[in-house]
């Protein structure tokens, strides 16, 4: 089992999610949270970015590459093959969880 999976906080889920349609810019990351969230995750942009270094420092994402963008430097993230397996494995985990809690739910309201 990958590492540091009790260590995925909501908003780190949701980059690993948005990284899995392959590289994005930090702007585009943030607009895919908000839609995947359905507006719920709204990170700041020190927030992110924050998320973004220590994903990145896990080594669960890394830099794909940079371009210059109306004279600022965009970088692009990628998610890493451990990225894949850890947000694969928390997505288990909250299935397995919203399961157990879904049997025991319908189990009592039919008593």
């Amino acid at each position: 089992m990958p590492r540091g999976t009790s260590e995925v906080s909501e908003p780190m889920y949701f980059v690993l999610t948005a990284l899995l349609d392959g590289p994005m810019h930090g702007h585009a990351i943030m607009k895919e949270i908000g839609d995947l969230s359905a507006g719920r995750v709204k990170p700041s942009v020190g927030t992110l970015y924050g998320i973004l270094e220590r994903l990145s420092d896990r080594g669960v994402i890394m830099v794909d590459r940079e371009e210059i963008v109306n004279g600022r430097s965009r970088r692009y993230f990628r998610i890493t093959a451990e990225g894949h397996a850890l947000v694969e494995a928390e997505a288990k985990r909250m299935h397995e969880a919203a399961s157990l809690v879904m049997r025991r739910s319908l189990g009592t309201s039919s008593a």
